[in-house]
């Protein structure tokens, strides 16, 4: 009998390596995946699209707030994962009133990196893991290093639309814009992670980077507009999401996306 600590400091014990796991967060989902668990997975939620050999295959079990639990009482799993932000509090305890749930709490790189090596020792995947995240560590480094000497642009990073929300501080996708060379001008918002902001009020804040997340609202070409019209000097960009805020294995495409994107603002700013 093993007994693992997870991110919320709560112990749970696994009685052997765990043979039938739900995954209920779309990002370790895909870490799963790269881990080599096919066998091992049984369920997964609406929003887990990667792989997508096992979107169109494995067990759905409704979405990340809204989970279907006697569809996962049926299958009868011996490890589910979530993540305090992305799944309801309530639906956590009652599972975890039935079977172990291991529960991540990402904020940073370090967190996640963390998270990917205890899902390794717990899955009986650790030198997979350790693989994984020596990679991931040696691509931010790398990173760090070509976006040290750029001056940080004043961005603004939008993630709903009616009403407008940004990333604000103490999220993840904060911690990637500033490993990306980016200052957050809602970093300041300390109290609301997602603040709501009035589109009007853009001009003041004179944001040099607006960008515009495909997730979890899909901004388009067609939002671009609005924009342009408070924040005309701005460089304007609709970003991948995933690349912001997935933190499992999808990180080991941020640093070269987010190394691209920082080129393409220097030379936004850098025209007459």
């Amino acid at each position: 009998m093993a007994v693992f600590t997870d991110q919320m400091g709560r112990g749970l014990e696994i009685p052997h390596v765990p043979k039938r796991i739900v995954s209920l967060v779309p990002s370790q989902t895909e870490l799963l995946a790269d881990l080599g668990l096919e066998q091992e997975v049984v369920g997964i939620t609406k929003f887990c699209i990667h792989p997508a050999k096992w979107f169109k295959q494995k067990k759905r079990i409704g979405g990340t707030k809204t989970l279907h639990l006697e569809a996962i009482r049926a299958l009868q799993p011996d490890l589910i994962l979530g993540n305090k932000e992305e799944n309801d509090q309530e639906q956590i305890q009652e599972l975890a009133q039935e079977f172990p749930v291991w529960m991540s709490d990402i904020y940073t790189l370090t967190d996640a990196t963390n998270m990917m090596l205890a899902i390794g020792e717990i899955c009986g995947r650790s030198q997979q893991a350790g693989q994984l995240v020596d990679r991931l560590q040696k691509a931010f480094e790398q990173l760090d290093k070509q976006v040290k000497n750029c001056p940080a642009p004043r961005t603004a990073y939008f993630i709903w639309r009616k009403p407008y929300m940004v990333a604000g501080s103490n999220t993840f996708i904060h911690h990637m814009l500033e490993r990306g060379g980016l200052e957050n001008i809602f970093s300041s918002s300390e109290h609301h992670r997602y603040p709501e902001v009035h589109i009007s009020d853009l001009n003041k804040l004179a944001p040099e980077v607006i960008l515009l997340s495909s997730e979890p609202y899909p901004f388009g070409e067609k939002h671009i507009k609005a924009f342009k019209e408070q924040c005309p000097k701005a460089h304007i960009q609709l970003v991948d999401g995933e690349l912001f805020s997935w933190y499992g294995s999808r990180l080991l495409q941020t640093p070269d996306f987010l190394l691209d994107l920082q080129k393409a603002i220097q030379a936004h700013i850098a025209r007459p």
